[in-house]
């Protein structure tokens, strides 16, 4: 059986647990002998880091925010997940679009119009049967409740703009990761994140290996 590309995506707000779990399944996918690319966004390579720095850290208005995370994008789909998923590769990247739309559509109440513009505008790619919008071919959504979040995120580290924000900034941005959800239906999986570690992860797994993409994996 030839093997193709999986290009997978995690959401969620800081302090929902997606770190450890896409560790763990990047593990899982490896020992099944599977080559595994591990990435995130804003990020992925030297330049989308730059910027990531600079939309973390520096004052900004929403649409220039949203033109940097649009073009870290750009260059991380060109240089790392479209050559990846070439090679057939499993792509696991810790947030991608959907988190433009949760952060700076929902949080920041940006237009949703214009980031689908953008959407279309830096995620159209060429193949030969025809063109189309780069997503994630799954998207496992860690939802937890920005209360909880804040609590196991107390005194961790110091936090960067969007880690400071108030907690209406983070009901909003859950708003806008379940009108994604809604959208998008057939490639999103919620997993309700407010659980231990060991329950979290194993629906995680059950969702991959109803998918048929992973087989019997023993326990984080």
């Amino acid at each position: 059986m030839t093997l193709r590309g999986l290009f997978i995506s995690f959401e969620g707000i800081d302090g929902a647990g997606k770190s450890t779990h896409i560790d763990a399944l990047a593990q899982a996918f490896r020992a099944q002998g599977r080559a595994v690319t591990l990435t995130r966004e804003p990020g992925g390579t030297p330049l989308a880091e730059k910027l990531r720095t600079l939309v973390l850290n520096d004052p900004m208005d929403a649409m220039t925010e949203a033109l940097l995370v649009f073009a870290a994008r750009r260059d991380h789909l060109q240089q790392v997940i479209e050559p990846a998923l070439a090679r057939a590769e499993v792509v696991l990247c810790d947030r991608f679009t959907d988190a433009t739309f949760a952060y700076q559509g929902g949080g920041r109440g940006f237009d949703l119009n214009t980031l689908s513009y953008l959407e279309q505008l830096v995620q159209t790619t060429q193949a030969p049967e025809a063109n189309f919008v780069r997503q994630p071919d799954l998207t496992i959504w860690f939802d937890l409740a920005p209360e909880i979040a804040a609590q196991r995120l107390a005194g961790v580290r110091v936090p960067d703009k969007f880690e400071a924000q108030p907690a209406d900034f983070f009901a909003r941005v859950r708003a806008g990761y379940l009108a994604r959800c809604e959208a998008h239906a057939q490639r999103f999986a919620r997993i309700e994140a407010d659980q231990s570690r060991e329950a979290v992860w194993a629906d995680v797994l059950t969702v991959f290996q109803k998918q048929g993409w992973l087989g019997q994996v023993l326990p984080a």
